[in-house]
């Protein structure tokens, strides 16, 4: 008896691949959501760290406020006289310009504080110096004169100073008490002090050597 032939179904085959090719796509559809979802999580990890940064960097520079720095820049004499060996005596014009130097990126106002321009501890002269504000990251120049008069005979080396044809003065000032605004709302106390040395050059009748701490 001869075999029957295989029965052939004609709508197997599409079904099959019907099934493989919605298989398929939900993978694909599965694996894109999943690459999605890890490029979202690396770009929130990388803002995350970006703002990190920023904060610090903002923090270490424009919210960190420093202590300005006062100092002499330059200074000069008028009228200058000076006595003898036997006869400690001095008098002078002193013009001088000062600087505020504020580092900070906000302004910083400051209070008025007093000048003193002295030689070895005797002082020759004062002044106090107007309020006023120093802008972010300048220096507010000031001009100041003042008047130097001495005529002590308790200063022990005034005969070698004057033989040496220098005489060491010095300019301090009390306290320069301020404030730095920062953001136009946050403000921070800061405070100074002038501590110069210089040399009043008496041939030349000129001050050099200015150095402030």
């Amino acid at each position: 008896m001869a075999e029957k032939p295989a029965q052939v179904y004609p709508g197997a085959p599409a079904n099959v691949v019907h099934k493989n090719d919605v298989e398929s796509a939900a993978a694909n559809s599965e694996e894109l959501r999943q690459k999605k979802r890890i490029k979202y999580l690396t770009y929130g990890i990388a803002f995350v760290v970006f703002q990190t940064i920023v904060i610090v960097i903002f923090s270490l520079t424009i919210m960190k406020v420093k202590g300005p720095k006062f100092r002499v820049r330059s200074a000069s004499l008028e009228n200058f006289s000076v006595g003898s060996s036997d006869s400690p005596s001095f008098s002078a014009s002193f013009n001088a310009q000062f600087g505020v130097k504020n580092t900070n990126f906000g302004p910083y106002k400051y209070d008025n504080p007093t000048i003193t321009i002295a030689y070895r501890g005797t002082t020759l002269g004062e002044a106090t110096v107007s309020k006023s504000k120093a802008n972010l990251l300048s220096t507010k120049k000031i001009d100041f004169n003042t008047d130097l008069n001495l005529a002590s005979t308790g200063i022990s080396e005034w005969s070698s100073d004057l033989n040496s044809g220098i005489l060491p003065i010095t300019a301090t000032s009390s306290r320069l008490n301020g404030k730095v605004t920062l953001m136009f709302i946050m403000k921070k106390k800061k405070s100074t002090q002038m501590d110069c040395t210089m040399d009043l050059v008496i041939t030349t009748q000129t001050i050099q050597n200015i150095k402030c701490k």
